[in-house]
């Protein structure tokens, strides 16, 4: 009978290094899956930071050129925002005036036109700016007609 009981103890302790063994695997997949769930989180949220940088560059510029530099650009205008290391430029879609697109109050025949412009803000994101995010925006500047 003794003889036996030293085999099954044997057995016990294999049996115990092989279940160690399956949960030493399979936590450290669950560790590298976690640091991938972070990476993963982390990228996103550089990318939201970059959209709120490229939209705050598109305010900054659009303040920048209003009323009549915005009214008479006919060449496209770089403006470059080092606090938030994003380039705009903003391009003249037409070169004459057209009738505008909305309005909210009414105006004589021809008495107000419209000037289109799109501003295009460009941020580099993540790890080494290899990310890239651009926002367009159409800009309609009244003016009066002729002027």
């Amino acid at each position: 009978m003794k003889h036996s009981f030293k085999k099954q103890q044997g057995i016990v302790l294999f049996f115990s290094l092989i279940i160690l063994l399956l949960l030493t695997i399979i936590g450290v997949a669950l560790a590298v899956n976690a640091n991938q769930s972070i990476r993963m989180a982390g990228a996103g949220s550089e990318q939201v930071a970059a959209r709120e940088m490229a939209v705050g560059a598109q305010e900054q510029a659009l303040h920048d050129t209003q009323g009549a530099t915005m009214a008479n650009i006919d060449a496209p205008i770089t403006i470059n925002n080092p606090k938030l290391h994003v380039s705009s430029t903003i391009k003249p879609l037409t070169k004459n005036d057209v009738s505008c697109q909305r309005t909210s109050q009414a105006f004589a025949v021809n008495t107000i036109s419209c000037r289109r412009s799109e501003i295009e803000s460009a941020a580099k994101y993540g790890r080494g700016g290899h990310g890239k995010l651009v926002i367009d925006t159409g800009v309609e500047q009244e003016v009066f007609t002729g002027s």
